[in-house]
């Protein structure tokens, strides 16, 4: 029987941070009591700051320092920024290391992955797939550019920490055939561990036969040990996170994964991902929820799966038995977690929808792709509290910075409250 480890909706360790992509528990929960939920590109704005380059990765905040990645110079520059959160001001600026960029589709870009953060350093990773380790004070550690990464889509997968090891996925396609790893599977893609403290290789396991995807690796209690649970286009795995030996997998038919896992009273919720076919094989969209626990082949597992309004970027959030998922065309919902039984389903306001969703004191924010911020009471009728808007394009899902939002937009950084 799989145990789960839970993150309860509101209640969060170590909450003053927000170190990783969608925060401490990686699923967008925010111990945050009474967060604004009122604002305008004018109004209700602590600070505003202009953030150079062109990048896509969330920011995260530790302490009063924010942090995040940008690439500038039409994607050759590396850099790893640091901002002063009471004030917005931006304390260093470093390039970690050139890359020669190669494809991406055009809503991608070359700085797409979060960093993650441990108190003393960050850990960044770029689109060519290079890593570089980053101190507080903004002195550059190490660089690992030995792992090139190519995908049709560009790099857009984040990283995760586990005693001392850096943890991420690499989803790749052939750049000689762009349909191997893309639309057909092969078994070139695989899942690096690093020494965070050296940048060294550590291990690397093979996916096997699967296809490209940009999910995040959760570090997860689960039958009683710590298993580093990763996904891929068609397969879903849980690794031993010292050895990265595969303890189990699940079918899950689809590539072109980006929605993160998400976990909850000992299930774990996916995303399918494109529903390109295999072979001829007839795939479609769906949520699915699987039970955790066992070896091997653990796709018998599925408890329920749903087929409408199937998000194929942003990530679900996960509150109170209940799972709420947002479409990029604005069609939100939510489903009971424990049956796939529908709650509500209603169409959002904004010009599609990138950004992932967090949950503070009960309300549910998403974002769309023109910085409009709605918010939502997170219960089983659909109650809509606020329509926030910016008006500049946004991609990248909010952070918590003490009683602040933190919301990245092409061009700016704005923290929200007062």
């Amino acid at each position: 029987m799989g145990l789960l480890l839970l993150c309860f909706c509101g209640t969060v360790a170590q909450a003053e941070n927000w170190p990783a992509f969608r925060g401490p528990s990686a699923q967008g929960i925010a111990d945050l009591p009474n967060p604004p939920i009122h604002w305008s590109a004018t109004e209700n704005i602590a600070w505003k700051t202009a953030i150079p380059g062109e990048s896509w990765s969330s920011p995260i905040v530790w302490g009063d320092r924010i942090f995040l990645t940008s690439a500038t110079d039409k994607g050759v520059s590396c850099r790893v920024i640091c901002i002063n959160a009471t004030d917005g001001q931006v304390l260093w600026n470093v390039e970690v290391f050139k890359q020669k960029p190669t494809r991406k589709e055009t809503q991608n870009s070359y700085a797409t992955p979060t960093p993650i953060a441990d108190g003393k350093n960050i850990y960044a990773f770029f689109g060519e797939g290079g890593a570089a380790a980053v101190s507080f004070d903004g002195k550059v550690l190490w660089t690992n550019t030995d792992h090139p990464f190519y995908s049709r889509h560009g790099f857009g997968a984040s990283p995760a920490l586990y005693n001392n090891l850096l943890i991420m996925s690499y989803d790749i396609s052939d750049p000689k055939d762009e349909k191997l790893g893309w639309v057909v599977p092969w078994n070139k893609s695989y899942i690096l561990a690093l020494d965070a403290r050296t940048g060294k290789e550590v291990w690397r396991t093979p996916r096997g036969m699967s296809r490209q995807a940009h999910g995040v690796t959760r570090i997860e209690k689960i039958d009683g040990q710590m298993q580093a649970v990763t996904d891929a286009g068609d397969v879903i795995q849980g690794l031993e996170p010292q050895t990265g030996k595969v303890i189990w997998s699940i079918k899950n038919p689809g590539e072109g994964v980006v929605p993160s896992l998400v976990f909850g009273d000992g299930m774990l919720y996916a995303s399918s991902g494109f529903p390109t076919p295999i072979h001829n094989e007839k795939t479609y969209a769906a949520i699915r929820a699987f039970k955790l626990g066992g070896t091997g082949d653990i796709t018998k597992n599925l408890v329920w799966e749903e087929k409408r309004a199937v998000p194929m970027i942003p990530s679900f959030a996960f509150c109170k038995d209940m799972l709420f998922t947002v479409k990029e065309d604005g069609m939100a919902q939510c489903l009971d977690a424990r049956t796939g039984k529908v709650h509500w389903r209603q169409r959002l306001q904004g010009n599609s929808y990138a950004a992932s969703p967090i949950v503070a004191d009960g309300k549910i924010f998403i974002t769309s792709q023109d910085a409009l911020t709605t918010v939502l009471d997170a219960g089983p009728e659909f109650k809509e509290l606020a329509e926030s808007p910016i008006n500049e394009h946004c991609q990248a899902s909010i952070a918590i910075s003490g009683n602040h939002l933190i919301l990245r937009t092409e061009h700016n950084l704005y923290c929200i409250g007062k």
